[in-house]
């Protein structure tokens, strides 16, 4: 694939810009959250009107209504796959519950610690890295429950992200920081500043490198044996100017990609050795939603394509 040139990552998208080969409605008055698998083959969608549900993307069906109460469309503000693809967690703001996915029936059901704001599970599913409006992350046994490691910030913990053995966890916080930690032992391996609160992280399956992105600032992988920033994602300064973020990220499984995804309804392949960005697409708007906008919930590395689930219902394929 060619790499584009800088004058494509302005908020206007250069003319030629992809489309996705294929979508498929998920909610029609939109979407609150969404959380992709490893694999882009499940979807968890929180809809704004609808509740929550499970979508098997490989032939795009609705395998299960997902909320949190007999009767109710639970309002689904966070959702996390385990890496085994065994199990599903969805939390609102203030009630976490644990799902199966081959059964599709709820394993566990707590009240949460505090608000909140982001959800990341371990391999197996074992434990939940909850990013809570308290100022605190914490890891939280899911499958029996309680609080076994504690990470403090000083202000609201807006995004959480783990490695693939659950050993590393990352935080992103309103307090300008991104927290790199041990789980095993809680403390903080390195410590990223920013000048406004930081707003997407995100971390490869080996833990050796990381994204932590902030608005009005700087979104930059960092080196995690040395602490040291590699390289800074090359955003255009009108974009960092107006306050443009990522609304989504993700590494691919061997580290040497990153897909991104943006509120301006682009999403963005990077190669990660240097920064170039090898494709991007524009996700289409909805006429019919006021706001009709398609800013990206989510986005995965799938077989032989890519996956974005965008704010206005539907998940697309990429090519």
């Amino acid at each position: 694939m060619a790499a584009y040139s800088l004058a494509c990552l302005s908020l206007l998208a250069c003319d030629n810009t992809p489309t996705p080969t294929a979508s498929v409605e998920v909610a029609n008055k939109g979407v609150l959250s969404a959380a992709l698998s490893d694999q882009g083959n499940y979807a968890v969608i929180g809809s704004i009107f609808e509740g929550g549900s499970l979508w098997r993307l490989t032939d795009n069906e609705r395998l299960y209504d997902w909320n949190h109460a007999k009767d109710e469309r639970s309002t689904i503000e966070s959702a996390a796959f385990s890496t085994d693809g065994r199990w599903a967690a969805t939390a609102t703001t203030h009630t976490i519950v644990f799902w199966s996915l081959e059964t599709g029936q709820a394993a566990r059901f707590w009240n949460a610690p505090a608000e909140v704001l982001d959800i990341a599970l371990t391999p197996a599913g074992d434990y939940a890295l909850l990013g809570l409006v308290d100022g605190t992350a914490v890891m939280f046994d899911i499958k029996r429950g309680g609080i076994v490691r504690t990470f403090r910030h000083d202000n609201r913990v807006r995004k959480v992200g783990l490695s693939a053995d659950g050993k590393i966890a990352i935080t992103g916080s309103e307090d300008r920081t991104a927290v790199v930690w041990d789980v095993s032992t809680g403390n903080a391996i390195h410590t990223f500043n920013h000048t406004e609160e930081v707003q997407m992280v995100a971390i490869t399956n080996d833990g050796s490198k990381a994204l932590s992105a902030a608005k009005y600032d700087r979104a930059v992988i960092w080196d995690l044996t040395s602490g040291k920033a590699l390289r800074e994602v090359p955003l255009a300064g009108n974009m960092v100017k107006r306050g443009l973020r990522f609304t989504a990220a993700r590494f691919s499984a061997d580290g040497k990609q990153l897909l991104t995804g943006r509120p301006d309804q682009i999403v963005q392949l990077w190669q990660v050795d240097n920064m170039t960005l090898t494709q991007q697409w524009r996700l289409p708007k909805r006429d019919t939603l006021q706001p009709s906008g398609a800013a990206v919930v989510a986005v995965a590395f799938a077989d032989k394509h890519f996956v974005a689930v965008a704010a206005n219902g539907f998940v697309h394929t990429l090519k």
